[in-house]
């Protein structure tokens, strides 16, 4: 055989061993992005594509509580708010409302308008307000040292919503629980959608808020997460302050289009609003809605973000909170709270959103909590004894 043979026959035996080794997009991108061979990463890229197709399904059965006190009449609850332009806050706010309204409790939001001294001025009205619990809704307790120790000498309950890094009670700082998926989870996953769509190659921007250590936490862990494939690269981390993003996040995207150009393939973000606010950039660039960069929020999977994957515009996952529900728990931990008994304990499991599960729907609003719920708070009395005690 002559030399150009030879070298023809060792491309066609090389080209058909990365034929059968390369993998497509796992899911929801509707892309066909090849990858390179399985040697960059096998066992993360087949333990991400598993994990990822478990966190994608809609028919799982409540996993929450089934039981607790019945509901303690007559309550008042504050939700003091991050800022109500965070879709999450938002959501969790509408959740509380609607599950007071059911409990039979009164509920009003005061809105912190994403400062620290806004928070804390929200904070010191729902003490003066003298209700039977607050709401820390997204922010951090630090920033409100003093009105955590007047609602302590108060006596009142605080339940927080993304006030920690972890779930349930809290003593420094003291709070009933605190309503959140494990940040843990939601950042390994985030993190095994980009390996499992990129089939282990790709370059990724992270976009998050390092002034609340709640977000920075949560976009160390994705970048953690993302290190775990040699090919999964992670080109710039954007922090952007939440209540900036609307100015500032265009821009940022235009510089990272400049500085990286084909080179940035997936983004990953703390809040699905930064791609709301990149979409006019990549647009304006000639970037494809549908195509890369394949992005994909760590949370909280407001309705603009299921609009955006549904209509493959700019967003291509979420990672979404089930914002509702987790309302839904804020009202039933108080009232455990004020029946005396202990925080639940539940953790809602983590849930990957994509075009191809998200038919018709504007949020992650798993079945079975409403009637468990229901069921608890709504159980009669029996000669003073709740019935099934």
């Amino acid at each position: 055989m002559n030399r150009r043979a030879v070298r023809g026959a060792a491309l066609l035996a090389a080209a058909g061993l990365l034929a059968c080794c390369q993998r497509g997009v796992s899911t929801g991108t509707g892309s066909a992005t090849a990858g390179p061979t399985r040697a960059g990463c096998p066992a993360v890229l087949d333990r991400a594509k598993s994990d990822v197709q478990q966190a994608e399904r809609i028919d799982l059965a409540w996993r929450g509580p089934t039981s607790g006190p019945a509901a303690v009449p007559g309550k008042t609850i504050v939700f003091v708010a991050q800022t109500m332009t965070n879709p999450g806050v938002a959501g969790v706010a509408r959740g509380v409302a609607e599950a007071a309204a059911v409990i039979g409790w009164s509920v009003r939001v005061i809105d912190g308008q994403g400062t620290p001294v806004g928070i804390q001025a929200a904070f010191s009205q729902a003490i003066d307000l003298r209700p039977s619990g607050i709401v820390i809704g997204g922010f951090d307790p630090a920033l409100t040292a003093q009105q955590l120790a007047q609602a302590e000498a108060a006596h009142l309950p605080l339940v927080g919503w993304h006030a920690e890094a972890t779930p349930g009670p809290s003593q420094n700082p003291k709070l009933f629980s605190n309503v959140t998926t494990s940040v843990t989870e939601v950042a390994r996953i985030t993190a095994d959608w980009v390996i499992a769509e990129s089939n282990g190659n790709a370059g990724v921007v992270v976009f998050t808020d390092d002034s609340i250590p709640f977000a920075r936490n949560k976009s160390d862990l994705i970048k953690s997460g993302l290190a775990d494939c040699p090919n999964v690269r992670l080109l710039a981390s954007a922090n952007i302050p939440i209540a900036d993003a609307s100015g500032r996040t265009p821009q940022e995207v235009s510089s990272l289009l400049a500085r990286f150009q084909g080179q940035w393939t997936f983004s990953a973000a703390i809040n699905d609003l930064y791609f709301a606010d990149a979409a006019p950039a990549l647009r304006a660039a000639g970037k494809p809605g549908d195509g890369a960069p394949f992005n994909i929020g760590a949370g909280d999977g407001d309705p603009s973000a299921f609009q955006r994957i549904r209509s493959r515009q700019f967003q291509a996952a979420t990672v979404p909170e089930p914002l509702t529900e987790q309302g839904w728990q804020v009202v039933d931990e108080f009232n455990r709270a004020f029946a005396g008994d202990p925080a639940s304990g539940y953790v809602a499991p983590v849930h990957v959103a994509t075009a191809a599960n998200s038919t018709g729907v504007t949020a992650w609003d798993p079945p079975g909590y409403r009637e468990a719920y229901r069921r608890i708070w709504e159980r009669p009395e029996v000669g003073g004894v709740r019935s099934g005690e």
